[in-house]
């Protein structure tokens, strides 16, 4: 499985930016999706994912009510829609999946795509 992250760049506190992810894989709709992100000098951190089934959506406390997930199953693409972003949001973004259900943290994945960076700054 590839992926290929985009939407990646630089804004202003407050601003919008919204990530792509297009996943080369048969039987997309069966693959549980996920945003993760890793800020300079810290741990890769799980930001949210979108169940292959019902879509459930599942947040980081410190992006609840700021970002959405989405997915688009007939382009085999996932999305994440940043809104009101602080600095502490800059980080390199990852996208990831696996087959089957829920993804909440970092051993739940089974494939990774490249990052895209993020940066948050006036």
């Amino acid at each position: 499985v590839q992926l290929q992250a985009s939407g990646g760049g630089s804004v202003q506190p407050g601003g919008s930016l919204r990530l792509s992810c297009e996943a080369s894989v048969g039987n997309f709709f069966h693959h549980t999706m996920a945003w993760f992100r890793q800020a300079p000098g810290k741990e890769r951190e799980f930001v949210a994912s979108i169940s292959r089934s019902d879509g459930r959506q599942h947040y980081a406390d410190s992006v609840k009510g700021r970002f959405t997930i989405s997915r688009e199953n007939a382009k085999n693409t996932v999305y994440l829609q940043m809104d009101s972003l602080k600095s502490e949001d800059t980080a390199v973004y990852f996208c990831a999946g696996r087959y089957g259900y829920r993804i909440v943290r970092a051993m739940d994945v089974q494939y990774w795509g490249q990052g895209t960076l993020v940066t948050v700054s006036s």
